[in-house]
Order: structure tokens, then sequence, then C-alpha cells
């Protein structure tokens, strides 16, 4: 079994597709792996958003608290996807809840060294700009659906 490293998971995500070889060497630079257990919570709305992850297996789900009903999943995110946008805005605090669902396993980039490498290297920071205004979207979309369902009028 051929053992990966970070350059290469980060090449052959969706995600990062594009990315010339330095570019992807500089954001390795900011990556880890990481694993949650099932039930551990990832990221709680209001705190620092330091990472963001790439789901490389388990299941993630994305929460809001709703008075008086609990917490309301926003969206549930599988291996591939990507999550969350946070990091990328000030004042980089998470938007929402995460939690695992069953055993994750990831590769996290950290925030402040990513922001760094964005700052010294724009176009860097311009195509992965580009490309959480779409995770943006994603999650925008899913919660306004999920609220939609919740607060909507009775059938």
């Amino acid at each position: 079994m051929k053992v990966k490293d970070l350059r290469d998971l980060l090449g052959e995500h969706a995600f990062f597709q594009g990315f010339d070889r330095p570019a992807l060497e500089l954001m390795a630079g900011c990556a880890a792996n990481e694993h949650f257990e099932a039930g551990a919570l990832d990221a709680r709305e209001g705190d620092a958003a330091d990472k963001f992850y790439i789901i490389r297996h388990g299941q993630v789900s994305i929460e809001i608290p709703v008075p008086a009903r609990g917490r309301l999943i926003v969206q549930t995110l599988h291996e591939g996807d990507v999550f969350d946008w946070s990091w990328i805005v000030p004042p980089y605090r998470w938007a929402f809840d995460a939690r695992a669902d069953t055993l994750v396993r990831m590769v996290s980039l950290d925030a402040r060294c990513l922001r760094q490498k964005m700052d010294s290297n724009h176009e860097l920071g311009y195509h992965l700009f580009e490309r959480f205004v779409h995770v943006m979207a994603s999650r925008i979309k899913a919660a306004r659906l999920q609220l939609l369902d919740l607060y909507g009028p009775a059938s």
C-alpha cells in the first residue's frame, strides 16, 4: 500500500483541481491529517475558525441551534466534501456548529498559515476565494431550505 503525502492528497481532490504543483506544495505546508470520533464536536458557532477541512472518510453534520427546538441539521457532509468557509472571512469565527456523526478522517488546513501564504501570493488567494464562494453559497442555500421547512407554513 502506497502512503500518499499531503500534496498528493490535495492534488487529487476536486476542490484543488487546477492548482499547479508549487501552489499545492504551499498549501500542503499548512495541512495535517486529523480524525474525530463519532459525536465529537469539530467546530462551534462563534469560536475561532482556525482550520478548514477536507473529509476523507466519514460523515459530519453542519448544525445550528434553534431555540426551544434543539439542533437543526443544515447539511450532512461526506467523503470528498469541504468544510468550512469561516476561516477565510473576517472575523474568522465559525458560522455553524459541526459534529462528527461517525469516525471522521480529514485533512485539515491551518487557517493562519494559509492566510499568510495568500497574503504573499495573491494568485493563490484569488483562486481559494473563488472556490470558497461556492462552498459558502451551498451552506447558505442548505440553511435557507432547512429553515423554510422548519418555519414555513404548515401544509
